[in-house]
């Protein structure tokens, strides 16, 4: 028996797959967001649970990222050549969200038990950052991508979806 999700997304075009994937990373990011803030605030999560919280987030917005990269835009170049140009800029933004990433991971990574405000100064810095190059990375890529994906037809990601429209409710 099929789940109602799943059978959405058999019926789902799959720009229109992207764009519920885009907006549950925005979800996380805003709830790793809120739950650092509670954190620097003196409530909330520990900083052992922000950063699994973080691992969580980082891990799923590399497998999104890796799926593009290696599988839909492939597709999407060989039946869309003048995209090139556009499937390289977002490949550049996906090494650069990589590092900022990366960054966050570390400075999580050495998040104090207790609170400190230099700390706060630091990831809020990165976390600002972030969020401005995936908002911009996601507008950009819905912008050229979504018509060309919605008009596509490709059997083996409606049998299994691939990574780029994979998410965990």
């Amino acid at each position: 028996m099929t789940s109602e999700f799943e059978a959405h997304q058999r019926l789902a075009a799959f720009g229109n797959q992207l764009i519920e994937v885009h907006v549950w990373l925005r979800e996380l990011l805003d709830d790793l967001t809120d739950g650092l803030d509670d954190y620097f605030a003196g409530r909330g999560l520990p900083a052992t649970d922000l950063r699994a919280h973080c691992l969580a987030f980082c891990s799923a917005l590399a497998r999104h990222h890796t799926g593009e990269d290696r599988g839909a835009f492939p597709a999407i170049a060989e039946e869309f050549p003048e995209l090139r140009p556009v499937l390289t800029e977002l490949k550049t933004d996906h090494n650069q969200i990589e590092w900022l990433l990366g960054n966050l991971r570390k400075l999580l990574d050495g998040l104090p038990e207790q609170p400190d405000p230099a700390a706060q100064t630091r990831v809020r810095a990165e976390l600002d950052a972030l969020s401005a190059v995936m908002q911009t990375h996601f507008i950009y890529e819905e912008k050229k991508l979504i018509s060309v994906l919605n008009g596509m037809d490709v059997p083996a990601w409606r049998e299994r979806p691939p990574a780029f429209l994979l998410r965990e409710d």
